[in-house]
């Protein structure tokens, strides 16, 4: 019994401190919901940006899915499994990783959010589903469900596209469980990574560069906040917390 209080309480820690990044994440994007001037004029750069790199289309890409029922799965993707997918993973780590492999990754999350919460703030942008004019369709709006209609929507900052946290932490889950866990579900977190990439776009919420932005600022967090071990086939990484106590942080 005196074995379970540390470990209960651990875990509380743990779930109190992503809960608490994760509600300083929310509250911290509202400060830039009344930057609507700069956020236009934010969208106008980037789009003269990817024009002049020859990017593809993002409304070209859209007009490729003719169909209401797919457009409507994508919406759903984008709205549903963002936050779910992150907190599995946190979980997964948490109680199938090493205790020193799961505080990486941890903390991976932690710099990524923060630093994508900084550039949402100081580079308000709004997102290609508000120009119509260059082709693009809501298609939250004309096929939902619409996560920025009703009370929801008005308590949203919509102008937060830059970068795309959906593609960072989708690329982030993905780096990590090639790193350290296991094959079969590598591939389905790459899997999840690769629909991401296609749903932002096809949603019109994301830009390319929003996404190109937050696998460089990923790849900047991996580079300064080394793994603490060898990799996948450490004899240490096939031991789960379920079997040996975690050590002291």
């Amino acid at each position: 019994m005196s074995s379970v209080a540390p470990t209960v309480l651990r875990a509380l820690l743990e779930l109190a401190l992503v809960l608490v990044v994760f509600e300083l994440y929310r509250a911290g994007r509202l400060l830039a919901r009344g930057e609507s001037a700069a956020a236009y004029e934010h969208a106008l750069q980037v789009h003269h940006l990817e024009r002049a790199l020859h990017l593809p289309s993002e409304a070209w890409v859209q007009s490729l899915v003719p169909w209401e029922s797919v457009l409507h799965a994508a919406n759903v993707y984008y709205f549903s499994v963002h936050f779910p997918t992150m907190i599995a993973f946190l979980v997964w780590g948490y109680l199938f990783r090493p205790r020193a492999e799961y505080r990486w990754a941890r903390n991976l999350v932690i710099a990524l959010t923060s630093i994508a919460l900084v550039v949402h703030i100081v580079f308000p942008l709004a997102p290609p589903r508000m120009f119509p004019q260059w082709g693009f369709v809501d298609t939250m709006a004309a096929y939902g469900p619409n996560a920025y209609s009703g009370a929801s929507g008005a308590m949203a900052n919509q102008f937060a596209a830059m970068p795309s946290l959906h593609i960072g932490w989708a690329a982030l889950i993905a780096y990590v469980i090639h790193r350290t866990g296991p094959r079969w579900l590598a591939w389905i977190a790459t899997g999840h990574m690769l629909l991401t990439v296609l749903v932002v776009v096809v949603t019109a919420n994301h830009y390319w560069i929003d996404g190109l932005v937050a696998l460089l600022l990923l790849a900047g967090v991996v580079l300064v906040m080394r793994h603490p071990g060898p990799g996948r086939n450490a004899p240490a990484e096939r031991d789960a917390v379920l079997h040996l106590p975690h050590g002291d942080s």
